[in-house]
């Protein structure tokens, strides 16, 4: 009965910190680039677009297609940033309960 109420205790114990989690996820903000820093895109740590830069040299005719890329290409950078950085948090959080390695947590 002990070990159950200690369980109990540690599971309040990691929603809360959870809860603490997402909401600092939710102020953090990552930039990614491409072309060599000519596109920005700036997302929360939810993976919401919060800001885009582009370089004004990008604004001509014929480099419309590239410059299509270079956005998904910033945005698909800065994502996977976002990713790592909520690993990183979640390991902060979970890194004594001894989760398997691999397992995600949903969110």
């Amino acid at each position: 009965m002990r070990d159950l109420m200690g369980m109990m205790k540690k599971a309040q114990e990691l929603q809360g910190k959870m809860q603490t989690m997402q909401a600092e996820i939710e102020d953090l903000t990552v930039d990614g680039t491409a072309g060599a820093g000519m596109v920005t895109v700036t997302l929360s740590g939810k993976g919401e677009m919060r800001g885009l830069k582009i370089d004004p040299s990008m604004f001509q005719e014929d480099d419309v297609e590239i410059l299509e890329d270079l956005i998904v290409a910033a945005h698909n950078d800065a994502k996977g940033k976002a990713e790592v950085m909520m690993q990183e948090k979640m390991q902060e959080i979970t890194g004594g309960l001894g989760l398997p390695d691999g397992l995600k947590l949903p969110f």
